[in-house]
């Protein structure tokens, strides 16, 4: 006989007329949970089907000619964000339909940026591949948790796939490396410090914490996660030493790198990690690992320290530049893909330099920058996962049992990870192949030859700064009408009279970003057109000026990331048309106002701006750090001191 309570329910999951409301709500709201049987239509198909639809009402209309026909945000109101009532909002007192959730939630990506329009390209954003998009989104019907193979399954075969196929691209061993995915290239960085602490003070620091001053070096460039990552794990941000920078390369001057660790090893002083950085975000500045690995072996020989164990552990970071390593194989003599010479030359530089990340122990990659997967979606790559899980292994909890052979969970920092972040990289690896990488990197590299050679360099105003880099940014210069951009900006480059030009002409690049700003939020028209979304750099490099005495100035400069396959020689083009029209509104008079704290934040979110961030002791006065222009890069900027170290090493070679 049915219990009072069951006799509520009926076989099919309903309830009778006479349920407490309690169960009728709970009845109710299995429609807005995916079924776990298969029917032959699937509502959930449907809502996920409106959603995309929500979305996609979003997009601006096709262009009859020309995409600066439409705007680079989403929706039609790019006044927002929309913050200033975030901190009145409360649970409601009763349900809502999802279809109301949904459509709420579609309204809040108006005015966002969008990453598939292709006058959209402020920074290394690209757009994400259907493939990636779709898997991604598959493991949030089921979640799929890749903390062990139990709760994932052979979604975990994602992982496990996609650091095989990094691995052989990198040269590791497939039988040996292995990869976890983690949050971000600042979560690789972390795992990569955390696993070269333990290496050079042994496990006992997981017990007792650190306490022992070991060096973490570094480039003044890097990234500035060198302070996330040595504040975070308690080693603290006084152990990192910043390495000096070719100031025309912007890459690591091994000179200084080689200096400070034969002086730290001398002394008896450990060294956690040596991070290379293997591709800037701007100057594509790759750092000379092969001599980092030589300098290694040189003073701490595998023979002395077994299994690696307290000598320097190297770490890339190459969450920009992984994925040249597509290039793995490729015939450059018979060049079957048809690159231009330039770019082919360009091509091969970047593998050439890239395929040096073998000698790393671990290695960052984000497929969310150079993989066009979705964000975020970043592996940390290991050359041994036997030494990592010895190293970082703990014991299992009482309330987990291991069902399958794989539990990276007993070692990783996090105790869930979506399966989202490499079913998306699995999805991208299998859809791209080795052709599709390929064809979408050097397509990069052909559109910006012709940006820098047929379009700036036709027009008188405009010269590219960075007609030396490989890599996917193009960094340009606009001066005044009637200048010659040439001439001018060699002088300010070499001559320290015209230093007073050059900071004039640094605030020219500004405002000109500033201006087309202000113009791709105000959904207005300017020269015909929508205006493009870029931005700037302030410190590209410095000055090269032969007297001592003066003080160096920095390069500062306007960007265009063509990240988006969207981008045609037409778009760029209109690129400079339309800089140059917001270059002629500056010269004319017109300020401009960018609004630089949109947003309307209330508090506890609006006094961020009047607390002081912390300043380590022996910080460089100079050196740049995370502003509004480079928080994203994440690049550094040389400080003046480390600019006179680097010249007084250089007359003394003379």
């Amino acid at each position: 006989m049915p219990s009072r309570f069951s006799a509520h329910w009926n076989k099919d999951g309903s309830v009778q007329p006479n349920a407490p409301r309690w169960a009728a709500l709970r009845s109710d709201m299995r429609s807005a949970f995916p079924t776990y049987y298969s029917t032959e239509t699937d509502p959930f198909a449907d809502m996920v089907g409106e959603a995309i639809r929500y979305l996609n009402q979003l997009k601006p209309p096709q262009p009859t000619s020309s995409p600066g026909e439409t705007p680079g945000y989403l929706g039609d109101d790019p006044s927002g964000p929309h913050y200033g009532n975030v901190t009145e909002a409360r649970l409601a007192e009763n349900m809502a339909s999802v279809v109301d959730v949904l459509q709420q939630a579609a309204d809040l990506f108006k005015g966002m940026p969008n990453w598939n329009h292709p006058l959209v390209m402020p920074n290394v954003i690209p757009p994400a591949n259907t493939a990636a998009i779709i898997s991604a989104m598959m493991t949030n019907v089921f979640s799929p948790n890749i903390i062990e193979g139990e709760y994932a399954w052979d979604v975990e075969r994602t992982e496990m796939e996609a650091s095989a196929i990094l691995a052989d691209l990198i040269g590791w061993p497939t039988e040996e490396a292995g990869g976890l995915f983690t949050f971000g290239g600042s979560g690789c960085y972390f795992y990569g410090i955390k696993y070269a602490i333990t290496n050079c003070l042994g496990p006992d620091s997981r017990c007792n914490g650190v306490r022992t001053d070991a060096k973490v070096l570094v480039s003044q460039q890097g990234h500035y996660c060198k302070q996330n990552s040595t504040d975070w794990t308690g080693l603290g941000m006084e152990n990192y030493i910043e390495i000096d920078t070719d100031d025309v390369t912007n890459a690591m001057d091994f000179n200084h790198l080689e200096e400070v660790v034969r002086e730290l090893h001398a002394a008896g002083t450990p060294i956690a990690a040596i991070v290379c950085t293997m591709g800037t975000t701007d100057a594509f500045a790759v750092d000379p690992i092969d001599k980092v690995r030589e300098l290694v072996d040189e003073l701490y020989p595998l023979s002395e320290y077994p299994n690696g164990a307290g000598r320097p552990f190297i770490y890339a970071d190459a969450v920009i530049g992984w994925s040249w390593l597509t290039f793995k194989g490729y015939d450059f003599t018979a060049n079957p893909l048809g690159f231009s010479q330039k770019v082919l030359a360009d091509i091969q530089k970047n593998y050439d330099a890239i395929s040096k990340v073998i000698h790393a122990d671990a290695i960052g990659c984000d497929f969310h920058k150079t993989g066009w997967s979705t964000y975020n979606c970043s592996v940390v790559m290991v050359r041994s996962l036997h030494r990592f899980q010895e190293l970082l292994s703990r014991p299992g909890s009482a309330y987990l049992q291991a069902r399958t052979c794989y539990n990276p969970g007993l070692y990783t920092l996090e105790v869930s990870r979506s399966g989202s972040y490499s079913m998306a990289a699995w999805a991208t690896l299998k859809f791209m192949g080795y052709e599709g990488f390929r064809s979408i990197l050097g397509g990069i590299l052909e559109i910006q030859h012709y940006l820098r050679d047929e379009v700036i360099a036709n027009e008188p105003t405009t010269v590219c700064v960075n007609t030396a880099d490989s890599g996917f940014v193009t960094l340009f210069r606009v001066y005044k009408t009637g200048v010659n951009a040439q001439a001018q900006y060699e002088k300010e480059l070499n001559d320290p009279a015209a230093k007073a030009e050059l900071e004039a002409n640094n605030k020219l690049q500004q405002d000109i970003a500033d201006m087309l700003w202000q113009w791709h939020r105000d959904g207005q028209l300017h020269g015909g057109s929508y205006a493009p979304y870029i931005s700037y750099t302030s410190g590209f490099r410095p000055t090269d000026y032969d007297d001592d005495t003066v003080e160096p100035g920095f390069i500062y400069a306007v960007k265009a990331y063509p990240m988006n396959v969207n981008i045609t020689p037409e778009v760029m083009d209109e690129l400079i048309r339309l800089v140059l029209v917001a270059r002629d509104a500056i010269e004319a008079g017109t300020v401009p106002q960018p609004n630089d704290d949109a947003g309307s934040c209330p508090l506890p979110y609006s006094d961020f701006s009047n607390i002081t961030p912390l300043v380590c002791a022996s910080d460089e006065e100079g050196a740049g750090g995370a502003t509004s222009d480079n928080l994203l890069s994440g690049i550094g900027r040389q400080s003046v001191k480390a600019l006179k170290r680097l010249k007084k090493r250089r007359r003394g070679k003379k």
